[in-house]
């Protein structure tokens, strides 16, 4: 894959922009306002919320969460900023096929934009962990980086709490969007456990129900209408 463009989004945060598949890392209304609201709100939050909590354990347990696309670290990093302020034990596994290279994650403005004293420091950590190892990045959040396709990715049955789904989109990227995917994935989940996305495509909805998820479609950040909440049973 060729080098990505840094574009700057509405809200001030940068997000990448790929020729060849003619696709944004995030939206251009805003890198930081959508994953912000999709994995951290509808997903992290939601899923340590009082009305879900009875269903998948005790509170303030530690968290197992799949992130399907490393792409920027922008979801990792915001991941790690709210496990530190809500004593949340994470452990962060994140697949991805084509790592960002140090001259592009080095430019981007994330640090800046979420204004934490050491986010620049955690971001920099984040992304020269080693890949195929957990690394701690902080007392709070530890980070399992594997390079390679979704496809081959074979995960443990009843893994995971938690699920970023935030590959490319199913027009640039279709195999990622599979029955076979979504049942994958299913499995790899821990009962009562969480998914969440920002494509509502009818044929995208409809697979993710086919591996048998419970589907929710909710009202989404600025430039997107809905976006899509699944839940294992």
């Amino acid at each position: 894959m060729a080098v990505p463009e840094i574009i700057r989004t509405s809200d001030g945060s940068d997000t990448l922009y790929v020729p060849e598949l003619n696709q944004h890392y995030h939206s251009t209304f805003g890198a930081i306002q959508e994953s912000q609201f999709i994995f951290i709100g509808a997903g992290l939050t939601f899923l340590n919320s009082p009305s879900h909590l009875p269903r998948v354990g005790k509170a303030g347990r530690g968290i197992s969460i799949l992130e399907i696309g490393f792409g920027t670290g922008l979801n990792a990093l915001l991941t790690q900023i709210n496990a530190e302020k809500s004593g949340t034990r994470v452990l962060y596994t994140s697949i991805e096929a084509y790592p960002i290279q140090q001259e592009v994650w080095s430019k981007l403005n994330y640090p800046d934009q979420l204004g934490s004293d050491n986010s620049s420091d955690i971001f920099t950590r984040i992304h020269e962990a080693a890949w195929g190892t957990p690394v701690d990045i902080s007392p709070k959040f530890t980070i399992l980086k594997m390079e390679g396709n979704l496809e081959d990715y074979a995960p443990d049955a009843g893994q995971f709490d938690l699920v970023y789904f935030d590959a490319f989109g199913p027009d640039a990227q279709p195999e990622l969007w599979t029955d076979d995917i979504f049942g994958t994935l299913y499995a790899s989940m821990k009962k009562g456990g969480v998914m969440v996305t920002y494509s509502v495509k009818g044929t995208i909805v409809r697979a993710i129900r086919s591996a048998g998820f419970s589907v929710e479609k909710l009202p989404g950040p600025p430039g997107k209408r809905h976006i899509l909440r699944a839940i294992k049973p």
